[in-house]
């Protein structure tokens, strides 16, 4: 029998939920305090109560205000939280990305500030996320590879964004961006996020050729003599990733730049990071605020 894995949720379940603002700053609170904490001034277990007007609740025996916004994308905004809330339900629910002009016409705001929710969003799927290390001696197989991303060949020289991919297979995938494509950018990247001694595949760019030195498992395929499968040792996983975020971007940002293409990377990894619990992601997403949001 197959196992039926629980469904996303939809619109419906989620308007059920967070039907007003109210309920949006009472998950806030809950879920990053609780119903009753101890106060940060009068150190006594207390209820605290919303107060009006204000998107904040107050202790009970001295009357100290907490904010639960305070750390999260939606500090110092005026953009209602049901409509953060939206946004978040958007991002969570999309397979090849949301644009801001869809969350401008979803909500109802000026581009500019639906451009910039959506960065924060994307920033915040990135901390949420996290980066834990791939492989190791008794992990799985990973595959490295680059993909070469926006720009134009101009007289021979090439302007386009160097990205690396690294994914654990039935793991974790972890990109970054990159100032070039030589070894002394792809080299410390791997060491960095990839465990010592862990199996890895690449092709035979001259980036990678030193990974056996360093104490890597290294095994490589030859594309350009058609080589795609060596056994145990290929990038089908990575490339079939980076071909879902090629054909996302082109299909809903048609161009980002370079200073931002890392956040939207990061939107791409939460979403496939979570692959095997897509009912879990938006869930995650709204209940990962106890430590301290960084606006990066």
């Amino acid at each position: 029998m197959k196992t039926k894995h629980p469904k996303i949720p939809t619109l419906k379940q989620f308007l059920e939920q967070f039907p007003t603002n109210d309920s949006c700053l009472d998950h806030l609170m809950e879920t990053r305090y609780g119903k009753r904490h101890v106060c940060a001034k009068c150190d006594k277990l207390a209820n605290f109560h919303r107060v009006k007007s204000r998107r904040c609740f107050e202790c009970d025996f001295c009357g100290y205000q907490v904010y639960p916004t305070a750390g999260t994308p939606f500090e110092n905004t005026r953009t209602s939280l049901r409509d953060w809330f939206t946004v978040m339900f958007l991002f969570c629910t999309s397979r090849n990305g949301v644009s801001a002009k869809e969350v401008q016409r979803t909500i109802g705001v000026t581009y500019k500030t639906a451009w910039r929710m959506c960065n924060l969003i994307r920033q915040y799927m990135g901390y949420v996320d996290g980066d834990t290390p791939l492989g190791g001696p008794d992990g799985k197989i990973v595959e490295a590879d680059k993909m070469f991303y926006g720009g134009k060949d101009k007289k021979g020289e090439d302007d386009k964004s160097v990205v690396l991919g690294m994914i654990e297979r039935g793991g974790e995938v972890i990109t970054r961006v990159l100032p070039s494509k030589g070894a002394r950018q792809v080299l410390p990247a791997i060491f960095q996020r990839v465990k010592g001694g862990s199996r890895i595949a690449t092709d035979e760019a001259g980036a990678f050729r030193e990974l056996s030195e360093n104490g890597y498992l290294h095994g490589t395929i030859n594309h350009r003599e058609g080589q795609y499968v060596n056994g145990q040792v290929h990038t089908n996983t990575i490339e079939a990733f980076w071909s879902h975020v090629k054909r996302s971007m082109r299909g809903t940002y048609v161009s980002v730049s370079k200073k931002w293409l890392q956040t939207y990377l990061w939107e791409f990894e939460y979403r496939q990071n979570f692959r095997k619990q897509p009912h879990v992601m938006l869930d995650v997403l709204l209940r990962s605020f106890p430590r301290p949001y960084a606006d990066t």
